[in-house]
């Protein structure tokens, strides 16, 4: 892939803006200046055809860009996409994306384009069929196996791993997590199936190699942010909230573990559990 090339003005990697707004409490009125999420429209463009508009935060788009082509089933890899261009319009961004032209049969649509636009808290919006809307993703690599203590670990660092939600209390996070829980990455934003294309796309190009530890994410565990995780060969997913029937379901079936309602001390399994070991004095 080439370097990314831009022409924005706007600061894409802020992902916040300061907004002057009126907070009471405890009886006081004050004008205050505060930290407001942004969420902007980004087009995407592939070989000059449009394919969809999703509402994201404003930064990393690059890591977007193309961890949005893989769990899409759009490319196969980084190597796929050759070139990234970001330009700023007025009323949000386009990103003009250069693939093989033989990778985009069959997925672009008879219109050359998605029906509808996709929005912050959609993983479907725009989806033409039910094969579009509920994809089988392979099975996944069996992977490392992790221990509970690793889980806590990351989730008592997680806080402090989110520039933008400490500012806003508003976004998403999804985090790559080594076996010792260690965080090697994490990326934000409004939709928390953009905060995980972003994370994905930002591992493909770090050259992070998802057998070397698990996802982490702040968000329920819904069954497209299952299958994005899937796609991108990761065996264990973490979520702070529940996952869906249809995300178990899936999870079951590709092989992938998951664990929801993470949190200091309590956490529950939902599939595969063989690959979270717990602690010798774990009681059953």
């Amino acid at each position: 892939m080439q370097p990314i090339q831009t022409d924005d003005a706007k600061g894409i990697n802020a992902g916040h803006v300061r907004r002057s707004v009126e907070r009471y409490r405890g009886g006081v009125r004050d004008r205050v200046d505060d930290a407001i999420a942004e969420e902007v429209p980004v087009a995407m463009v592939y070989n000059g055809t449009p394919f969809s508009v999703m509402m994201l935060t404003p930064a990393h788009l690059e890591d977007f860009a193309l961890g949005f082509s893989v769990t899409e089933g759009l490319i196969g890899g980084v190597d796929d996409l050759l070139d990234i261009r970001v330009h700023a319009r007025l009323e949000g961004y386009q990103l003009d994306l250069r693939v093989n032209d033989r990778l985009l049969e069959g997925r672009m649509g008879d219109e050359q384009q998605r029906l509808l636009p996709g929005r912050s808290g959609c993983g479907l919006c725009g989806a033409r069929t039910l094969e579009d809307a509920v994809r089988h993703p392979d099975p996944v690599p069996e992977g490392p196996k992790i221990q509970a203590q690793a889980m806590e670990t990351a989730l008592a660092a997680l806080r402090d791993a989110q520039p933008i939600n400490s500012a806003t209390g508003s976004v998403h996070a999804a985090a790559w997590v080594d076996t010792t829980g260690a965080m090697r990455m994490v990326r934000e934003d409004v939709g928390r199936h953009n905060a995980l294309d972003k994370l994905i796309g930002a591992m493909l190009r770090a050259a992070l190699d998802p057998r070397t530890g698990f996802l982490l994410v702040t968000s329920r565990a819904s069954y497209e942010m299952v299958t994005k995780a899937a796609m991108a060969e990761i065996s264990l997913m973490v979520a702070i909230s529940a996952p869906t029937a249809l995300a178990i379901h899936l999870a079951r079936s590709t092989g992938m573990t998951l664990v929801g309602f993470a949190r200091q001390n309590s956490h529950v399994v939902y599939t595969h559990p063989q690959r979270l070991l717990h602690a010798d004095g774990v009681r059953a």
